[in-house]
């Protein structure tokens, strides 16, 4: 099945380095089994990471177990639709990739907000 994004075409790669995605695809696709919704594409900021951490998801300390590297202001990951939206109501949402953002994440933000924040693939 192909997979969409917000736009409505075929949902774009988000990164490979790091390797994200709830399936470690490097895309932020959704087969419906994601309690999550990692759909999101999202090239992180500063800001964004410790609204993160303070949120309970640190997403910056390294966490080798889990392959995991740690992220970095600029890296681009597939993050949860709430969290961003959460950032977003608290001023602090970062970048979005909407090309790789799946369309499901329509079903919890606007596509005008995620216009205000697009950045380029």
């Amino acid at each position: 099945m192909e997979q969409r994004n917000v736009l409505g075409t075929e949902l774009l790669m988000c990164s490979v380095d790091p390797l994200t995605g709830y399936y470690r695809t490097g895309c932020c696709e959704n087969h419906g089994d994601d309690p999550g919704m990692h759909t999101v594409c999202c090239r992180v900021t500063a800001d964004f990471l410790e609204f993160s951490r303070e949120a309970g998801n640190d997403l910056i300390t390294p966490m080798p177990q889990y392959d995991f590297p740690g992220l970095r202001p600029g890296d681009r990951w597939c993050v949860c639709a709430s969290r961003w939206k959460d950032a977003f109501d608290a001023g602090r949402a970062c970048g979005v990739v909407l090309e790789a953002t799946h369309i499901s994440t329509l079903e919890y933000i606007d596509l005008a907000d995620l216009r205000a924040h697009a950045v380029d693939g």
